[in-house]
């Protein structure tokens, strides 16, 4: 069997399997776009519409369960319904749901993060990834007063004007390799003939000093995830992130770590686990437990600029009682440091058990994790930046994703650039179910041509 009949065998199939599904979604289809709540959410033929969840599995409108390594885009660290967490909101609801005045557990979470972020000295609180950084770019701006910021291709910083550049850039638009054109991501973002938002190259370290000095020191700060996550999982080289560090110290930028979902992993997130210490960390999905809560932490010298009123920053929703009372109890209760080097080590087995399946099965490919997280990119050899991984074979993951579910098993959030997630709901057993439907997804013809 080619991976073009898989595909076509497995859609067929998925399509059997999910008739409510489809129903819900044409009924979507006529009051929202695509039918869905966001784009990323929406692929073809039509998505899975989930009915409830418990610890590590999900169970669909049309009754079908699911081991879950999707995890909301990996929100769900702590798994779903976790007692500890959905007790604190319990007892949160029963004595208010939100005042736009301050309340003591904010303090409480905010030191809970300094102690994970011991560099770091104040915290202010947001309610999205997207939200997080354009508040941390905002403020790297601010205190340097230079106008201009780095980002990496290929990364995702969230859906504000001045990090929807060079996303997923074209070959056709993307310019040099050492130093790429600005490329906007979207229809309605615009950029003026000598963009604020630059992009270097992740991995090299030379090409970002040359970006740099084209500058003529104007950028404020250079923002990245230390391992990249928009493109799979990317490690960075030996030596990379050291040296974005003494580059920003040496021109005089803010090096902001994206942390939305390298925070999991470990209890200092990335930052701890590389030993690197940036001056301002971005955070959201894991630690609101499944609620909508983000963060920014940076150093006392860099809060005069908000101290001082020179900087806005204020939300409605900031702080809101129950999302910090699930944000607490996730980061306090569950996600213990111990609870880190299980998950890493169910991980590390998961991602050994794909090198072996698809060694075994001659399928084209290369697996990679770092932390809780892992994915596999099929048809190359090696990834080191955005452009090599963009030459992936799209059909063969497809036919891997939708082969995957119809065994149960959600391997990852649909679209090749996600991840797969561990959580603390995720035992030994849960890993071995999913590399059984590997391993008949491997079988069936995944690397045939």
């Amino acid at each position: 069997m080619t991976v073009t009949t898989l595909l076509e065998t497995e859609i067929e199939l998925y399509q059997k399997r999910a008739p409510r599904s489809k129903q819900l979604w044409e009924r979507a289809r006529k009051v929202m776009p695509m039918g869905t709540a966001s784009n990323s959410r929406m692929y073809e033929p039509y998505p899975i519409y989930i009915d409830h969840a418990e610890g590590s599995r999900v169970w669909d409108v049309d009754g079908n369960e699911y081991l879950d390594h999707n995890l909301s885009f990996g929100a769900m660290v702590v798994g779903h319904r976790n007692p500890a967490v959905m007790n604190a909101v319990a007892k949160q609801l029963t004595i208010g749901t939100m005042y736009g005045i301050s309340h003591p557990l904010e303090c409480e979470l905010a030191e809970e993060i300094c102690r994970r972020f011991p560099f770091l000295d104040r915290v202010r609180f947001s309610n999205s990834g997207t939200e997080s950084t354009l508040h941390a770019l905002r403020l790297a701006k601010a205190f340097t007063g230079k106008p201009k910021i780095v980002k990496m291709e290929g990364a995702y910083h969230g859906l504000h004007d001045a990090v929807m550049i060079s996303v997923k850039p074209g070959s056709d638009r993307w310019g040099d390799s050492c130093i790429p054109s600005p490329v906007p991501a979207s229809a309605g973002v615009y950029m003026d003939h000598d963009p604020n938002t630059l992009v270097a190259q992740f991995n090299d370290a030379d090409c970002l000093e040359k970006v740099l000095q084209q500058s003529k020191g104007e950028v404020a700060a250079i923002i990245l995830e230390p391992v990249m996550m928009n493109i799979g999982v990317l490690p960075p080289k030996l030596g990379y992130l050291q040296a974005v560090r003494e580059l920003c110290t040496r021109y005089g930028a803010l090096l902001i770590f994206d942390e939305v979902k390298t925070s999991s992993m470990s209890y200092g997130g990335a930052a701890e686990y590389y030993r690197i210490f940036p001056d301002i960390v971005c955070l959201s999905k894991s630690v609101g437990g499944g609620l909508p809560l983000a963060a920014f932490a940076f150093t006392e010298e860099i809060s005069e600029v908000i101290e001082s009123r020179k900087m806005m920053h204020a939300g409605t929703y900031n702080a809101n009682p129950v999302v910090v009372a699930a944000g607490l109890a996730a980061l306090r209760d569950v996600l213990t440091p111990y609870k880190y080097e299980s998950m890493r080590s169910l991980s590390d087995k998961l991602a050994e058990g794909y090198r072996r399946i698809l060694a075994k099965a001659g399928v084209p490919g290369i697996v990679t994790n770092a932390g809780i997280n892992g994915a596999v990119t099929f048809g190359v050899e090696s990834v080191s930046n955005y452009r090599q991984w963009s030459t992936m074979n799209t059909e063969m993951w497809t036919a891997f994703w939708f082969g995957m579910v119809n065994r149960g098993v959600i391997p990852q959030p649909y679209w090749w650039d996600e991840q797969w997630t561990m959580s603390v709901a995720h035992t030994e057993a849960d890993v071995d179910t999913h590399l059984a439907a590997l391993e008949d997804v491997a079988a069936k013809g995944l690397g045939s041509v």
